[in-house]
């Protein structure tokens, strides 16, 4: 195995093994190799995200070590972002994410903004408690390809059916794809209110986004 493979096999493995030491050593090898700052992302890194994923949803990793990769990355990231130029690495898509108005729960919805950013997503995290009004002046501003919601509670839920209409209204629904998620979502109230797909945890929402940018 070469030099550059063993260290993109290396930034892979740190990833699926949670092991922050190792993937800012790494990542630092990469840089003293001459490995390009973005091959070390997409050929290691996210390589390892990917595999992460799949045990994920093989039942071998839980959402603890779902978030652990996601922490993995980031410091991955701290030390090669730095030297990834502008254009390097073209973003997959833009995506406005935000849990609704009256629920406070964020654990799975950054969970998904960790993974999407970790599959090139250009993120724009709108928080907690995001009104119907805010979603739409995200989409304005922001011109996003996909509008994620997620709600934690039966109570709450009904407020992306708010933000769609909302969306609709203003004349925004034909331009972007919205995903819903969350523990009580299904795939029968995404159809309800006119969503274009609930996802049961986060590795399924990456996936289906990616399979919507990819058929653009």
């Amino acid at each position: 195995m070469s030099g550059e493979k063993q260290i993109l096999a290396s930034l892979r493995d740190s990833i699926v093994d949670l092991n922050i030491e190792g993937v800012k050593k790494a990542a630092q090898a990469a840089l003293t190799a001459g490995v390009p700052a973005y091959k070390a992302v997409v050929e290691g890194m996210a390589k390892g995200m990917e595999i992460v994923g799949q045990k994920y949803e093989a039942g071998e990793y839980f959402l603890a070590e779902l978030i652990m990769a996601g922490e993995t990355m980031k410091e991955g990231m701290t030390v090669l972002e730095p030297h990834l130029k502008a254009g390097d690495i073209k973003a997959a898509g833009k995506i406005v994410i935000g849990t609704v108005r009256g629920d406070l729960h964020d654990i799975g919805k950054n969970v998904v903004v960790t993974l999407l950013k970790a599959a090139n997503y250009d993120i724009i995290d709108m928080g907690v408690d995001v009104t119907a009004e805010q979603f739409v002046q995200a989409v304005k501003e922001h011109k996003p390809d996909i509008v994620a919601m997620s709600a934690l509670l039966t109570t709450t839920m009904i407020e992306m059916e708010n933000v769609v209409r909302s969306l609709v209204k203003a004349g925004l629904k034909r331009n972007v794809k919205i995903i819903i998620g969350g523990a009580p979502i299904t795939p029968e109230y995404a159809k309800k209110i006119h969503a274009d797909a609930a996802a049961r945890d986060a590795v399924e929402g990456v996936r289906t986004c990616n399979e919507w940018m990819k058929a653009k």
